[in-house]
């Protein structure tokens, strides 16, 4: 089976509701095979409320959804799932809470072996990656590794912002924070998404979608600026490989 993921850099965009900037993707994404949804709130602390919030909205996308904080054992609610969301919040107690309830294997598994669909949204993006080291949140809880699930080869920064030349903040850009993460060697490509902007996996093909551009870094080499409905597949099997297509900056 082939992996699907549809990775979102943020679940609400300004003067919309929650999800509504991407629920034709993720309609479409799950599909008519999927008729429950397995959710993962463990980004916030209020995991009933987010519960809530993301159940009315998978409902009027005609999905049923089951959250995994309700299940009697996590690790049995993701064998059984049809299909897997992730949803945002603090990155650090996201990733803490998958290995303190054991489903980290098991997702994975489920993702890379059996095909289930696997969406993220901003925190659940980024540990759908190699790490959650480019992520933006504060470490206010401490997970045992960095090292995330691993859907995808490289690592993602949601929310990816570019500098302001009318800010007088001198605090580093998002930019040049990457650039320090890639001093460290080893460190796999970054790719930044702006806000409105997702990511589609389908097997070895991967797809940028959405209405804003994103930004990826390679160590070693100059960022690359791709449109929405570029191809993005190289990533998936070729770390070394910057491409050739996208405006390098």
């Amino acid at each position: 089976m082939e992996r699907r993921l549809l990775l979102v850099s943020s679940s609400t965009l300004h003067g919309g509701g929650y999800l509504q900037h991407c629920q034709q993707h993720v309609a479409r994404f799950f599909g008519r095979d999927v008729n429950r949804v397995l959710f993962v709130p463990y980004a916030l602390h209020d995991r009933d409320a987010y519960t809530r919030t993301a159940r009315d909205k998978f409902r009027t996308l005609g999905y049923e959804l089951d959250s995994i904080h309700e299940a009697a054992d996590p690790v049995d609610a993701v064998r059984k799932a049809q299909g897997i969301f992730i949803g945002g919040g603090n990155t650090f107690r996201l990733l803490k809470s998958l290995y303190d309830n054991e489903v980290v294997t098991e997702i994975r598994r489920r993702v890379l072996e059996d095909g289930v669909p696997y969406m993220g949204s901003s925190a659940g993006t980024n540990v759908a990656t190699v790490s959650i080291s480019t992520t933006n949140d504060m470490p206010i809880v401490c997970p045992p590794t960095f090292s995330a699930i691993g859907l995808v080869p490289f690592n993602i920064n949601p929310h990816y912002l570019d500098p302001d030349p009318q800010s007088r903040h001198m605090g580093e850009t998002r930019e040049q924070r990457i650039t320090q993460y890639h001093e460290e060697p080893d460190t796999p490509s970054v790719l930044g998404l702006r806000e409105g902007s997702l990511l589609l996996v389908e097997g070895n093909k991967a797809t940028l979608l959405g209405t804003t551009k994103a930004r990826l870094f390679t160590r070693g080499k100059p960022s690359v600026e791709y449109d929405p409905g570029s191809d993005l597949s190289y990533l998936l099997t070729n770390q070394s490989d910057s491409g050739d297509e996208g405006l390098r900056l």
